[in-house]
Formats: structure tokens, C-alpha cells, sequence
């Protein structure tokens, strides 16, 4: 169950059938949930609470102190939820006073190789993070979004549910859910993420409410106010522009337009 090289400290709580490979260190103040996994060569620092069920890889970095030259050492925390897949070399670090303190992952995510998660982010469930993309901190991404290798998010941006962040994008303003940014550094919409839509059970209506909202958004030649107008007449037959709605009533940042 625990490879007589790794380092487990005495205040660690490990749940039942917990795996820890070789030269792996566990340090004070970390929770481990039942049937994790973990292999070796991972450093996993506390405060951090990590629930059920999760695999992660060799090397990983987990609760380290947060890169922000505004720590000052007050307890903040890392909590990660169940069922994730946490591959090599992937950093995620604990939150800040300022932020929240609390860096979050929640449950069935898959983060690849490389992925660097800062502090105070807030990451949903369903989320793949393909190799090499990274947040800055306090970013928050939605359910079932997807980003790309090689990607990146400013810090503070929000990314919506169901989103698909291209391969190299740049993101440095709020994506809205369904929203598709592609083809250029920078990341611009380039339509709805149409294709992830049907493979998670979207019907056809709905994915056409989607396209016409986006439209509105989008392609109307409108102003934010106006086809936020628009999109409220819309939103009465759709719980998806709805959810659209509630994100730009939210959105504290530039909206990628």
C-alpha cells in the first residue's frame, strides 16, 4: 500500500486501499481519500483535502505555496474532488488570503501531462486540460469545458461550461458556455462547440437555440446591451441561453468578442 521509500508524514490521514508509490512525499496537514492512487516520485503538500477514486502519475506537484509575491504564509488549501486522472509533471498549487484561499478541482477531470493550475482557480467537473495548457490564477473554468494543448487563460478570466479553447489560444477575456475560441493566438469565438455538444446527448433543438444565441452574440452586429436583449426574449425556451445570460451577468472581465 505505501512503498517503504516514501514519506508519509505522521499527520497525513489516508483512507482506505490508498496507494503511494516510491519516493513519494506526503506532507502534514494532507487528506487522502479512499482507492487513490498515487505513484511515484509525487510531492503532495497540505493543507490539501483529496477525495476518492483519483490516479495521479509520477511527478505531480500538489499544494505547493501559491507564485504570488503577496503570500505571506497564511493557511490556504488545495481541494481536489473524486475520480480524477492527474498525469506527469502537472503543478497545482494551493490558493491565496486574497483570493479566497482556496484552490479547487472538482470531481471526473482528466489534466494531462504538464498542465500547471495557479492558485485560486476554480475548476468544474468533466474538464479536460490536454498537455502544456495552464492557468493563471484565479481563473475559473466551467463543467465539461475542454482546453487544448498549449493553451493559456489570464488570470481572473471565467471560462463557461461546455467551451472549447483551441490549440496555442491565448485567452485573456471571459469565454461564454458553448463558445469555441480558435485559429488565432490570441483566441477569437469561432463558433459553438457544436461537435462535444452532440457527443454529450444534446438534442438538435437544443444545440440550435444554442447557434442562434450565438449569433445574436456574435454575428448580429449588435452591442453587448442589445443582444443581451435579444438573447433575454430567447432565453424563455432555452435553459442553455439562460445559462448563457447568467454568465454575462457575471462576467467581470472584457467578453471575447
Amino acid at each position: 500500500m505505501i512503498h517503504p521509500t516514501a514519506l508519509v508524514d505522521p499527520s497525513a490521514q489516508l483512507g482506505e486501499a490508498v496507494n503511494i508509490g516510491a519516493y513519494s512525499v506526503i506532507g502534514a496537514d494532507v487528506v487522502i481519500g479512499d482507492r487513490t492512487d498515487i505513484g511515484p516520485h509525487v510531492v503532495i503538500e497540505g493543507p490539501t483535502r483529496i477525495g476518492c477514486d483519483n490516479r495521479i502519475t509520477q511527478f505531480a506537484s500538489l499544494g505547493g505555496n501559491p507564485q504570488d509575491k503577496k503570500f505571506a504564509g497564511e493557511r490556504t488549501e488545495l481541494v481536489i474532488g473524486d475520480r480524477n486522472l492527474i498525469r506527469e509533471f502537472v503543478t497545482i498549487n494551493r490558493g491565496t488570503g486574497e483570493g479566497g484561499a482556496v484552490t479547487s478541482v472538482g470531481d471526473d477531470n482528466w489534466i494531462l501531462a504538464y498542465v500547471h493550475i495557479a492558485h485560486d482557480c476554480r475548476i468544474g467537473d468533466h474538464t479536460v486540460f490536454s498537455n502544456y495548457s495552464a492557468l493563471a490564477g484565479h481563473v475559473h473554468i466551467g463543467d465539461w469545458t475542454i482546453l487544448s494543448g498549449y493553451s493559456g487563460v489570464h488570470q481572473f478570466c471565467k471560462v463557461g461550461m461546455h467551451a472549447f479553447i483551441g490549440m496555442g489560444c491565448l485567452v485573456g477575456s471571459d469565454v461564454p458556455p458553448f463558445v469555441m475560441m480558435a485559429n488565432d493566438q490570441h483566441g477569437r469565438p469561432r463558433g459553438i462547440n457544436s461537435e462535444g455538444l452532440k457527443r454529450r446527448g444534446f438534442a438538435p433543438p437544443r444545440i440550435a437555440a444554442i447557434k442562434r444565441a450565438y449569433r445574436t452574440l456574435y454575428m448580429a452586429g449588435l452591442s453587448l446591451p442589445e443582444a443581451r436583449e435579444q438573447l433575454s426574449a430567447q432565453a424563455q425556451d432555452s435553459e442553455d441561453v439562460r445559462a448563457m445570460l447568467e454568465f454575462l451577468d457575471h462576467s467581470e472581465r472584457t467578453l471575447a468578442r
